[in-house]
C-alpha cells in the first residue's frame, strides 16, 4: 500500500462502542488526509461479493481504505469475502475492520492476526476504577492534570454513559485553565442529579442525617428516583465493607486488588474508620429493606430511602 499514514491492516477488538467508533475515526481522518476514499461495508445486511468489488483496482488509480464494521456479526459470505481478499497481497487498499467480541469470525480474526494486523483494543468500560482510569487518561492525552478529587467527581456525576463522560473531559479541557479539580467539575456538573444522589449517600455514610435528607429531597425534586439512590447507599455500604476488611496496602493496591478505583479506596478507608462492624450489619440491613420498598415491595418509596438514611446515619454511632 502506498499510504503510509494507514496501515494495511487494521483490527479495532472490543465491545465498547463509543472506543471503537473513536478509533475507527481516527483511521478514516488519517486515510482522508492522505488522499484515499474511504468505503464503509456493514455486516449487517451484507451483499455477497460486494468485498471484493470494492477491494478491486479503480480504473482512475488511488488508494482505498475499506472499513468493515461488525465481523462479530458478519454472516458466512462476509467471512468467506474477507479470507478471499487476505490470501493475496492488497494493493493500493488499507483494510480496518471492527469486532465486538464473541467467537463468530474466529478464523478472520486469526488471520488478521498473523498477518500481523495493527491492533486496537477497545474493552469495556464499566467499573468505577476502568471509568477513572479513562479519564485521567484523556487529560493526560490533552497534556492536562486533574486531580483525584476532581476524577472522583467526574466520574459521579457523569459515569454513567461513556459517550457524556468523554463529553464532559472535553468540555473542562477545552473551557478551563491550569489542574482541574472537584470544584472545577461541580461548577460544570454539580448539579447533575447522579452526582446529587452519590453526595445523599456520602452524607448518609458521615452519618450527617440533616443534610443527606436535604439533599435527597432535591434528588427527588430534579427527577432521581429512589431506585438509583438506593443503589448508590448500597454500593457505598459494600466498599465500606470492602476496604475494611481488606487489610493494609496502598491505595494503589487495594484498588487493584479490589476492583475500586484508587479514590474509592482512600475515601472508604477515611469513612470505615467511624464505622463498626455492627452498625455496617445494621446499615446494610436497612438499604436491604428500602431496596425491596422502593422496587414495588412498599408503599411510599421516598419514605422508605428517608428510613434508610435515618437508620445509616444512626448505625455509624454504634460502638
Amino acid at each position: 500500500m502506498t499510504d503510509a499514514a494507514v496501515a494495511p491492516l487494521v483490527l479495532v477488538s472490543g465491545p465498547e462502542d463509543m472506543l471503537v467508533e473513536r478509533a475507527v475515526a481516527s483511521v478514516i481522518t488519517r486515510a482522508k488526509a492522505s488522499g484515499a476514499d474511504v468505503i464503509r461495508v456493514e455486516a449487517v445486511g451484507y451483499e455477497p461479493g460486494s468485498l471484493i468489488l470494492h477491494a478491486s483496482p479503480s480504473l482512475f488509480g488511488g488508494t482505498k481504505c475499506i472499513v468493515v464494521k461488525g465481523l462479530h456479526e458478519s454472516p458466512d459470505e462476509l467471512q468467506v469475502d474477507l479470507l478471499s481478499l487476505l490470501g493475496a497481497p492488497l494493493e493500493d487498499v488499507s483494510l480496518v475492520v471492527t469486532h465486538g467480541g464473541g467467537m463468530k469470525g474466529k478464523k478472520v480474526l486469526d488471520t488478521l492476526k498473523k498477518q500481523h494486523a495493527q491492533l486496537v483494543e477497545c474493552p469495556a468500560v464499566k467499573s468505577d476504577r476502568d471509568k477513572s482510569d479513562f479519564v485521567m487518561k484523556e487529560f493526560a492525552q490533552a497534556r492536562r492534570r486533574i486531580t483525584s478529587d476532581g476524577v472522583r467527581a467526574l466520574v459521579e456525576a457523569v459515569g454513567r454513559d461513556l459517550r457524556e463522560l468523554a463529553a464532559a473531559c472535553s468540555q473542562l479541557i477545552a473551557d478551563t485553565e491550569g489542574t482541574v479539580d472537584d470544584s472545577m467539575v461541580d461548577t460544570y456538573h454539580g448539579g447533575k442529579v447522579e452526582a446529587t444522589g452519590f453526595r445523599v449517600a456520602d452524607a448518609a455514610v458521615a452519618g450527617q442525617a440533616g443534610e443527606a435528607l436535604r439533599l435527597l429531597r432535591h434528588a427527588i425534586a430534579t427527577g432521581l428516583d429512589p431506585v438509583p439512590i438506593v443503589a448508590v447507599l448500597a454500593s457505598q455500604l459494600r466498599q465500606l465493607i470492602k476496604v475494611g476488611s481488606a487489610g493494609r496496602g496502598s491505595s494503589a493496591q487495594l484498588a487493584k486488588n479490589l476492583s475500586l478505583a484508587p479514590w474509592q479506596v482512600d475515601r472508604a478507608r477515611r469513612a470505615v474508620a467511624h464505622w463498626s462492624p455492627e452498625g455496617l450489619a445494621v446499615a446494610v440491613q436497612a438499604v436491604a429493606a428500602a431496596d425491596f420498598e422502593v422496587k414495588g415491595g412498599g408503599r411510599d418509596p421516598v419514605y422508605a430511602v428517608e428510613r434508610a438514611i435515618l437508620t445509616i446515619t444512626r448505625a455509624r454511632a454504634m460502638a
